[in-house]
Parts: C-alpha cells; structure tokens; sequence
C-alpha cells in the first residue's frame, strides 16, 4: 500500500507541474481498485487500496488550493464526490448517493468519507484528470483534453492515463494563439 501511496504523490505531483494546474482548478480521478490488486475493474474491489491512494493524492492537492473529485463507477452512472462548497461555486447540482465498494467504488466511499462536506454531482468540467484501471474519465473533462505523458505509468498494477485540457482554438488560418494557450 505504501507504493500505492507514493506512486499517487508522484502522478499527482508531476500532473500539477505538466497541466500548469492553479489554486482553484479541479481534477477528476476514476480509480479501479480492483486493478491497483492485480484483478478485474469490478470485481474486488479494495478498500484498503484505495485509502492508500486517497492518502497520496489528497494532501499534495491540498497543499495546491487545487480540488479532488472521485469518480464513482458505472453503478452510479460515472457520478462524482466532490466537496459541497466547490459544487456549488461551480454550478454543479447535487444528486441523491451515497457511494458503497460495490456501488459507486472504493476510491469514492474513501473520497466521500475523508472530505469535508461531500456531496454527489452528475457530471463536472475539470481542468485535468487521472484514470487509474480505465475508468474513462474523460466525459468529465473540459474541452479540449489533451493526453499527458507521466513517467509513472502503473499505480499498483493499474495503468495510468493522465490529460490536462485547453481552451478550444477557433478562429482559423487567420487566427493567433498565445503561447500558453499552444502548450
């Protein structure tokens, strides 16, 4: 669990760096626990594994100003744990769940009992996001995603697949983009 942990801080970590994340933003994670342990996304679902990468991830992202939602599993329609203060400043509406290992995820019943005040909402645009097993997380990413390639490419046995998104380029031949905007 211990590798789990740092292996969190390290994607976590180097994804804030790379996506040029700030005070503010969200990130999405779907995590399969299953996966970290080696089996099946949904099918041993691990309580202890997830802690541990709740344990990596929450702290670092803390530090940063930056907000932690966990995506649920398909058993609550990819739904998301989120703290109730940073919903309602994003315009989110809640929903009525309440996560369980085998009904919304062991990363998520983790998430929803180390926040603060944590509700449910359908669906958010976050600025950056982390699928641990392939969870598919990418429906609750803003446009336009784009992958990043992290150096830590397994938390437990589970692939890792970061993005941090941009805003769309429209406009044209004729169009300028800042730097920034082009990263």
């Amino acid at each position: 669990m211990d590798n789990i942990t740092q292996s969190a801080q390290e994607v976590i970590t180097e994804l804030i760096e790379v996506a040029h994340l700030k005070e503010g933003d969200l990130v999405v994670v779907g995590c399969s626990s299953s996966e970290m342990i080696g089996e099946t996304i949904g099918q041993t679902s691990s309580m202890d594994a997830a802690k541990a990468l709740v344990e990596g991830l929450l702290p670092v992202l803390k530090s940063k100003g930056i907000h932690l939602c966990a995506q649920c599993c398909e058993h609550l329609n990819r739904a998301l744990v989120i703290e109730k203060k940073v919903a309602l400043e994003r315009g989110y509406e809640e929903v009525s769940a309440i996560p369980q290992p085998h009904a919304g995820g062991s990363f998520a019943v983790n998430c929803y009992n180390r926040f603060e005040e944590p509700i449910l909402v359908e669906e958010v645009n976050a600025e950056a996001g982390i699928d641990i097993g392939n969870t598919l997380i990418g429906m609750h990413l803003k446009r336009v995603a784009v992958p990043v390639r992290l150096s830590v490419k397994t938390i437990g046995k589970a692939p890792v697949v970061s993005a941090r998104t941009r805003p769309k380029f429209i406009g044209g031949a004729r169009a300028v983009y800042s730097d920034q905007e082009i990263r």
